[in-house]
């Protein structure tokens, strides 16, 4: 259920509504818009009554909501959200990049491909510390030691930084060094990992789970924003189908699909849907030609010698190509700016 508040409503009138709604054993969430006020209601089993709220002092009307995900949707909130990360605006007019390597090696590594893509344009530093690997032989990252190189990274190129929490029992230690809590696709359905997320006050990327359908990805989603935190950005991966001439699928058709049910930014991860380096930047192009958001790209200065996903790993070369590309395949004409303090 929606609650419209009056345009010139006040913090009094809205903590009025929300207090009805918390004492009829539901949940608000104010929504603030740029013409309007609303509150989402949540928590409800079986349809709730409208009229005891539609009576209250500032209330405009009242909305039943239809989807099965509340919050992530449309009709709870009409306005895009943008989420501001270091100065970087994701879900604005321009695609934001988020760039590195799949894992943090060394030292080295990391930082010579932070401080080369953010020379490129790329406005966020992504980079694996813990590693959810099919194979219990495969790197599983460096773990606290690569939270750590992200950090030193930062302090050299002022990019923020999004990495994997794989699981609840890392959450704490990750969330004192990301800017962004990356969700893997694996973990789109861990339930109490996902409810950590909601509790968090950073912003999280939502990886979509290989064979989930949108409303289950919405439905992730939801479980995030129904523990306060809103600051949600989608990912397609790409999904799993009979193809054998990629590493994935990349579900074009959910851009766009997305974007018409749902407020959040949506992000497109090229390089996990291609498998291979080559058909890294003709998805890329075709994701934000269907209103990607972003991209989230992986880059690495030796990507034959990497540990893990090389062959998916654009070089610096081709990453300055994708990154000099970039402005023809969005609306915006250029890319966002980058901001480094």
């Amino acid at each position: 259920m929606l609650i419209v508040m009056n345009p010139h409503v006040n913090e009094r009138e809205v903590e009025v509504v929300c207090r009805r709604i918390r004492e009829a054993g539901l949940t608000p969430h104010p929504i603030p818009g740029t013409t309007r006020v609303a509150i989402g209601v949540t928590g409800n089993t079986a349809p709730v009554d409208p009229e005891p709220f539609r009576e209250l002092p500032g209330v405009v009307d009242v909305i039943r909501v239809t989807r099965p995900y509340k919050l992530t949707s449309r009709e709870m909130r009409p306005d895009d959200t943008i989420i501001e990360v270091g100065g970087v605006r994701i879900g604005a007019e321009r695609p934001v990049v988020i760039a590195g390597p799949c894992s943090v090696e060394s030292y080295e590594q990391t930082v010579e491909t932070a401080l080369r893509v953010r020379s490129l344009g790329a406005h966020l530093l992504r980079g694996g510390a813990f590693k959810p690997r099919s194979s219990p032989y495969s790197f599983q990252g460096l773990g606290v030691r690569g939270l750590e190189i992200l950090a030193e990274a930062r302090a050299v190129t002022g990019l923020p930084l999004v990495t994997e929490a794989v699981g609840t029992e890392v959450f704490d230690r990750v969330e004192q060094t990301a800017d962004v809590v990356q969700i893997g696709a694996r973990s789109m359905q861990n339930f109490p990992l996902l409810k950590r997320a909601g509790a968090s006050r950073r912003p999280v990327l939502l990886k979509r789970m290989m064979s989930a359908t949108l409303e289950e990805f919405l439905l992730a989603a939801e479980y995030i924003m129904a523990e306060g935190n809103h600051n949600v950005i989608l990912c397609e991966r790409g999904i799993r189908t009979f193809g054998e001439h990629s590493r994935y699928t990349l579900d074009i058709n959910i851009i766009p699909e997305l974007k018409r049910v749902s407020h959040l930014p949506v992000f497109v991860d090229p390089s996990h849907a291609a498998g291979r380096r080559q058909n890294v930047i003709p998805l890329a192009r075709a994701a934000l030609a269907a209103g990607a958001d972003g991209l989230l790209v992986e880059v690495h200065p030796a990507p034959d010698q990497a540990l893990s996903d090389g062959m998916q790993s654009l070089t610096l070369d081709a990453f300055e190509e994708l990154m000099s590309d970039l402005p023809r395949w969005t609306p915006s004409a250029r890319p966002a700016e980058v901001h480094v303090p």
